[in-house]
């Protein structure tokens, strides 16, 4: 568990920085994208990542680690996002950004933790493709969430589905490195 936790910040450390990197080129202007249009940028990234896993031929030299990077990213502004509500113009800078990235990372690889304690780190048995499946049926849940206008009579949150498709990314970058 402790290389998982290590690992897992490895990950994390490299999806921050560009993170940080891109609030320095762009500031904050992703806090204008309602909750549909982040679930939408997730959605395409996770449909590109099965697109690359299904094509023999690609026509663009990339494997999927720069969308399964997107992924973790876009989830946490999501993550933002449903804590700090969506603005008419960006309002946050580098630091305070950075602080609420910070946040929302801790709380799901908290998460992460637990559930690797009671699963067995079943996940590092699995294939990437199941866990690219797995996001986009997580992506599929958050859409209806959505469409039901965040109502759900027995379900877990789009909070615990955005947590779980950044766990389930780490994982494949994670297993993505261990098998090179």
């Amino acid at each position: 568990m402790d290389t998982t936790s290590q690992e897992y910040d490895k990950v994390i450390a490299i999806c921050r920085s560009l993170f940080i990197n891109k609030m320095k080129d762009y500031g904050s202007a992703w806090r204008i994208l309602r909750l549909p249009s982040l679930t939408d940028q997730i959605y395409i990234k996770a449909q590109r990542i099965r697109s690359l896993q299904e094509n023999d031929v690609r026509k663009v030299d990339e494997d999927e680690t720069g969308e399964f990077i997107g992924i973790i990213n876009y989830s946490i502004m999501a993550l933002i996002q449903l804590e700090l509500g969506v603005v008419e113009q960006p309002d946050l800078d580098v630091e305070k950004a950075t602080l609420l990235y910070d946040a929302k990372v801790h709380k799901t690889k908290e998460l992460m933790l637990a559930k690797n304690h009671d699963y067995g780190e079943a996940w590092r048995e699995m294939r990437v493709n199941s866990l690219t499946d797995l996001i986009l049926q997580k992506l599929l849940r958050v859409k209806q969430i959505e469409d039901n206008k965040g109502k759900t009579l027995v379900s877990e949150g789009i909070d615990a589905n955005y947590q779980d498709m950044i766990n389930y990314a780490v994982f494949a970058l994670i297993l993505m490195e261990f098998h090179k």
